[in-house]
């Protein structure tokens, strides 16, 4: 990735003029989404790898000695990155900036045609897992999203700005070796389910799974989240989170018409793990997501696929940021009203 003019290092908070013909839902453009338009693919890349939240909120819940080898797991994790050291000297404020590059596939293979890589950067700021801010810029169109705590919302450049469904849960890019407070909380309720290799290194695997009351919660009448399960690969020997993989089935009924499938898989692979003020901080990765739409179309089975990959570096990131105040994670009016 070559380099790029970077975004201003600051929470911006004035409003983007959207058209009326702009407002809508995340949802009600997904419906409408065809995955064989090869225009669409730089949205689909956007709405779908810019800012995806964790499946879960952070749970009120503090490990207490090692009572199974998942807990066991979870504590090698807090000794290595560094969790213990912000527990000491309690971290009020993080940020980082770094660069992305996308593309797009249509097709189940890697061989499949491919549109051009966008380069891009973004800018995150956060002061709990749960109140964050994200900019990304990329081929010249803005996506932002945050939460003050209360909601979370999302805009872009095709949508106005609108809440996320499911209440407030931490930025999945803050579990991809960025924050490992959010990384240990996630995981706190995981199942140990085995070990595996990744990358040639031997790691344990921790499942979570979305419960069936905050799937429910996290549906409307159209659209029903039928399972979302993530996966943590954590060393065996550094102890570090190397991989992260996250699966979301959902079916959309259209009045009138027969229900489609979605079927969405990140898988997320965390390098260059460096100290930072004596936190492990993953500078550099790359996300693969598997887009996938199915169902019956008239008398026909349609299935359509597309792959995404997404590269990343971090080129700088910073704890307990002077000035940074809850007035920088306030929503857009429009949020204000919504919740």
């Amino acid at each position: 990735m070559g380099t790029l003019a970077p975004l201003a290092e600051e929470p911006e908070s004035e409003e983007e003029g959207l058209s009326a013909n702009k407002r809508g839902s995340f949802r009600s453009w997904l419906k409408n989404l065809q995955l064989f338009h090869r225009k669409s693919n730089l949205k689909a890349l956007l709405s779908v790898m810019a800012c995806p939240l964790s499946p879960v909120s952070i749970l009120p819940k503090q490990l207490r000695g090692v009572a199974s080898s998942a807990e066991y797991i979870i504590q090698q994790f807090r000794a290595t990155s560094g969790c213990g050291k912000l527990e000491r000297n309690p971290v009020k404020s993080m940020f980082a900036a770094g660069r992305v590059e996308m593309t797009g596939k249509h097709g189940p293979s890697a061989a499949a045609a491919s549109s051009s890589g966008q380069e891009g950067s973004f800018v995150m700021w956060q002061m709990s897992p749960a109140m964050w801010l994200i900019n990304l810029k990329i081929a010249g169109l803005h996506v932002s999203a945050g939460s003050d705590g209360h909601v979370a919302w999302r805009r872009t450049p095709w949508l106005a700005a609108h809440t996320a469904k499911g209440g407030v849960r931490p930025l999945r890019r803050a579990l991809q070796g960025l924050d490992p407070m959010a990384i240990v909380a996630i995981f706190s309720s995981a199942q140990h389910i085995g070990d595996k290799q990744i990358d040639e290194e031997d790691c344990f695997i921790l499942r979570l799974e979305v419960d069936a009351s905050k799937l429910s919660y996290q549906s409307d009448n159209t659209v029903e989240i039928i399972e979302h399960v993530m996966f943590g690969s954590f060393s065996e020997r550094s102890g570090l989170l190397l991989h992260l993989e996250d699966t979301q089935l959902m079916r959309i009924q259209c009045p009138g018409a027969q229900s489609m499938f979605w079927k969405t898989t990140i898988s997320s692979w965390m390098k260059d793990y460096e100290p930072t003020n004596g936190v492990m901080v993953a500078r550099s990765g790359r996300s693969v997501v598997n887009l996938e739409q199915f169902g019956v179309s008239g008398d026909k089975t349609m299935s359509v696929s597309m792959i995404m990959e997404e590269r990343w570096i971090i080129d700088d990131v910073d704890f307990n940021v002077p000035g940074l105040s809850a007035d920088f994670f306030i929503p857009p009016e429009g949020i204000k009203r919504l919740s």
